[in-house]
C-alpha cells in the first residue's frame, strides 16, 4: 500500500468517525427538541400558519372521502370561518391528522357509534400522557407537508411513467470502479473519480426536475411505513385494534422499503442523516434504481396506504380534539335526541374564537327570529350555535356548559357578498343561497339552518313581504331556524310560529356599551338616531329626524322634504 493510499483510507475513516459523532448528536438534540415541542404544544393554541393554497390542498381528502355523506358546503364553511376553527383545533403532529381532522370538520356525522369512538379516543388521550407522547413522537415522523396534502402526493404516484433502471445501475458501478481505482491508481482515480461524479450529478439534477414530485411522493408513503414500525412495538390496549390495522397494512408493503431504503427528498434535508443520503444519492444515483423498484412494489397496494393514512389519522387527530379540550375554559360533551320534532337546548354557549366571550343560553324549537342594533352580538351568536353544532357532530365536544340537540344538517346564508366574476349582484348571490337552503329543507331530514338579514339586498316593502313568507316557509316540524333581522315588523308578522330573542345596548354619553347578552322578546330600544348625536352629527339634522320617526309611527306615511332654499 502506498503513502498516497494510506493517507486517503484515513481520511475517510476520521470522516466516516466525525460523521457518526455528528448524527448521534443530532439526533438526540432532534429528539429532546420535539419533546419540549411537543409538551409545549399541549393545551395551546397551534402555532403554525397556513397559506389559501395550503388549506386548499388539505381539504382533498375530505373531497375524496366523502361519498354520498353530508359535507358542509362552501358558503356555511366560510360564514362559519370554519377555517379558522379547523386551525385552532390542529394540534396534529402528522398530514395524515391534519387530514383525517379537516375531512371530520366538513363530514357531520349521523350515527352515535362513530362519534362514541371519538369520545373514547379523545379522553383516552387527554387522562394518558405517557401513551399519547409516544404516539406524537412518532407521527412527527411522519411530518407535515408544506407544499400539497399527503392525500394528491399519495394518488402521483399512480401517474409516474414506469421505467427501465439499467442506466442508473451502469453509472452506479461506474461510481463504485471510481472509488476502487482511487486506492490502486491514486493520480488517475482521482481524475476519474472527479469527471465521474460530474457526469452523475448532472444527470442526477437533469432527471430529477420532472420526477421530484414523484420522489417526494414515495418518500412520503416511506415515512408513513417507517412510522409504522415503532407503532407495532407499542402495547397499547385501548388502541390495539388500530395499531392491528396499521401493521398488517404495513406488512403488505415491506417490499417498498426494501427497494426504496436510501430514498429522501428536500422536506428530509434538515435531517443530517437525510442530507449525507442525498450525497450518497447523487453520486450513485441510488434515488433513481430505488425509486424505479419501488414503483412495482407500490402497484396494487394503494388501498393498504389510504387505510395507514386513515387510521393513523384517526388517532393523531383523537389527540388534537384531546389538547383543544385541554385549551378551552370549559366544554361538555354533547348529548343527542332523536326525535323528528327539532329542538336544541343549550347552556353558557361561548364562541371559542372570541377572546373574552360572553356565555348565553337558549331552549327553543321550531323558529327563533333575532333582533337587535349592529354590533350587539346578533351574528356571533348566530354563528355559535352552527358552529357548535357542527362541533357536536365532529369532535365531539362543544364549548358550552350543556348541550341537547338533534343530529343536523347545517346549512348557512350569512357573509355573503357580490360576485365579480360572476357578474352577479348581492342580491342574486343572496337568494341562490337562500335557495339552497330551501331545497335542502325539502328532503325532511333534520336541519339546522341560519340566515342573517334576511334579503338585506332589496327595498324594504319586498323584503319585508318576501322574507316573512321564506321564514314561514321553513317552518317545519324538521328544521330548526334562526334568523336575525333589523326589520322588528318580521317579529309582529311572524310572532306566532317563531319565537323572539333580542340583543341591547346602553348609550351613555361618550360610548356606546353592549352586554352581548340574549334577551327574550323582540328588541324595543332605537337607537341609531341617538348613535348619530353621540358622534357629533349636527343637532338640527337629529332633531329633524326625531320628528320624522315619531311622524310616520303615528301616520303611517313619510312626508316629502321640499327643496332647499338659500
Amino acid at each position: 500500500m502506498t503513502e498516497e493510499s494510506g493517507l486517503i483510507i484515513i481520511f475517510f475513516i476520521i470522516l466516516f468517525v466525525a460523521a457518526a459523532y455528528a448524527f448521534v448528536q443530532n439526533n438526540r438534540a432532534r429528539k429532546h427538541f420535539l419533546l419540549r415541542q411537543i409538551q409545549k404544544g399541549w393545551g395551546t393554541l397551534p402555532e403554525r400558519e397556513y397559506s389559501y393554497e395550503e388549506l386548499e390542498s388539505i381539504s382533498q381528502y375530505a373531497k375524496r372521502i366523502r361519498k354520498d355523506q353530508f359535507y358542509i358546503d362552501d358558503t356555511t364553511w366560510n360564514d362559519l370561518d370554519m377555517e379558522s376553527i379547523f386551525l385552532l383545533l390542529n394540534n396534529t403532529m402528522s398530514s395524515c391528522g391534519e387530514d383525517y381532522l379537516y375531512a371530520s370538520l366538513r363530514l357531520p356525522r349521523f350515527d352515535r357509534e362513530t362519534l362514541e369512538e371519538r369520545e373514547r379516543l379523545a379522553e383516552f388521550f387527554r387522562t394518558h400522557e405517557t401513551e399519547r407522547v409516544a404516539l406524537q413522537k412518532i407521527f412527527a415522523k411522519i411530518g407535515k407537508i408544506k407544499d400539497i396534502s399527503i392525500t394528491e402526493y399519495i394518488y402521483r404516484i399512480g401517474e409516474v411513467e414506469r421505467k427501465g433502471r439499467g442506466k442508473y445501475i451502469l453509472l452506479a458501478l461506474l461510481s463504485l470502479v471510481s472509488i476502487v481505482s482511487l486506492f490502486i491508481q491514486p493520480l488517475f482515480g482521482v481524475v476519474f473519480f472527479l469527471t465521474v461524479t460530474a457526469v452523475n450529478v448532472f444527470i442526477h439534477m437533469k432527471d430529477s426536475v420532472a420526477i421530484e414530485p414523484y420522489f417526494a411522493s414515495l418518500s412520503c408513503i416511506l415515512r408513513i411505513l417507517y412510522a409504522s414500525d415503532p407503532l407495532k412495538k407499542l402495547r397499547i390496549p385501548e388502541i390495539e385494534g388500530y395499531l392491528k390495522r396499521i401493521e398488517q397494512d404495513a406488512v403488505s408493503m415491506k417490499g417498498i422499503k426494501k427497494k426504496a431504503r436510501m430514498l429522501t427528498n428536500k422536506k428530509g434535508m434538515e435531517d443530517f442523516i437525510a442530507l449525507l443520503a442525498s450525497y450518497v444519492n447523487s453520486f450513485f444515483l441510488l434515488d433513481f434504481i430505488q425509486f424505479y423498484g419501488a414503483l412495482n412494489e407500490y402497484d396494487g397496494h394503494q388501498k393498504e396506504v389510504e387505510e395507514l393514512i386513515e387510521q393513523i389519522g384517526i388517532l393523531d387527530s383523537a389527540i388534537a380534539i384531546a389538547s383543544f379540550r385541554e385549551y378551552l375554559p370549559f366544554y361538555t360533551v354533547p348529548e343527542f335526541r332523536a326525535d323528528h320534532e327539532v329542538s336544541m337546548d343549550v347552556k353558557d354557549l361561548y364562541h371559542p374564537l372570541v377572546s373574552n366571550p360572553v356565555a348565553n343560553s337558549i331552549s327553543v324549537s321550531g323558529g327563533t327570529l333575532v333582533t337587535g342594533s349592529n354590533a350587539s352580538g346578533k351574528s356571533t351568536f348566530l354563528k355559535n350555535i352552527a358552529v357548535n353544532a357542527i362541533l357536536a357532530q365532529t369532535v365531539h365536544t362543544c364549548v358550552a356548559s350543556a348541550y341537547y340537540a338533534n343530529m343536523f344538517k347545517v346549512m348557512t346564508s350569512m357573509a355573503l357578498r357580490d360576485d365579480l366574476q360572476g357578474g352577479e349582484s348581492y342580491y342574486i348571490v343572496e337568494i341562490k343561497s337562500i335557495k339552497r337552503i330551501l331545497d335542502e329543507a325539502k328532503k325532511g331530514t333534520p336541519m339546522l339552518c341560519i340566515v342573517d338579514e334576511v334579503l338585506r339586498g332589496t327595498n324594504t316593502i319586498e323584503r319585508i313581504a318576501a322574507s316573512s313568507r321564506i321564514l314561514y316557509t321553513l317552518n317545519q316540524p324538521h328544521v330548526l331556524s334562526f334568523a336575525a333581522t333589523h326589520d322588528i315588523e318580521l317579529s309582529y308578522i311572524l310572532e306566532e310560529i317563531y319565537t323572539n330573542f333580542h340583543f341591547e345596548e346602553e348609550i351613555c354619553k361618550d360610548d356606546v356599551k353592549f352586554n352581548y347578552l340574549l334577551m327574550p322578546g323582540r328588541a324595543t330600544s332605537r337607537n341609531a338616531i341617538a348613535l348619530l348625536e353621540m358622534i357629533g352629527y349636527d343637532k338640527g339634522l337629529i332633531k329633524d329626524a326625531r320628528e320624522a320617526a315619531e311622524d310616520f309611527e303615528t301616520k303611517g306615511v313619510w312626508g316629502n322634504l321640499e327643496g332647499r332654499k338659500d
